[in-house]
């Protein structure tokens, strides 16, 4: 069984679509094996975005994602990554297809109501970010 990361972001808790996405999940076989509310800081940010975070944009990013609370959980189930990603839709919520979450409740590129890891290794690093073991369920 794989592991992966969904953080639902402010807009989801904004669009009350919160419950609405974790059914989407479970309804597709996911387990929740850890979940948490949390406020995301500027360190956090930083480090999750790493990728962008010399980007121009990236204080945009950090305004919206510390916003208001996150609700960070690990999913675990068959090919997790690869099918969560499949149920979100591309970052772009403009390019998503109806029927995905994005598609569905995104806006855009940045408003797009949930991140998911990309890949194992990200996952593995996103795990240890925002878990340590004993939060850890599964």
């Amino acid at each position: 069984m794989e592991k992966t990361v969904i953080i639902l972001k402010p807009d989801a808790f904004e669009k009350r679509k919160v419950g609405v996405i974790i059914t989407r999940f479970e309804d597709a076989g996911f387990n929740i094996i850890a979940s948490k509310m949390m406020m995301l800081n500027s360190a956090i940010l930083k480090e999750h975005y790493s990728h962008i975070a010399d980007e121009p944009f990236f204080p945009r990013i950090e305004e919206f994602m510390s916003s208001r609370s996150v609700l960070v959980m690990v999913l675990e189930g068959e090919s997790a990554i690869d099918h969560g990603r499949h149920l979100i839709g591309p970052t772009n919520s403009l390019l998503a297809p109806g029927g995905t979450i994005r598609g569905n409740y995104g806006t855009d590129m940045m408003r797009n109501v949930i991140h998911a890891s990309d890949g194992a290794e990200n996952a593995a690093a996103e795990i240890k970010r925002f878990f340590s073991e004993d939060e850890i369920f599964g």
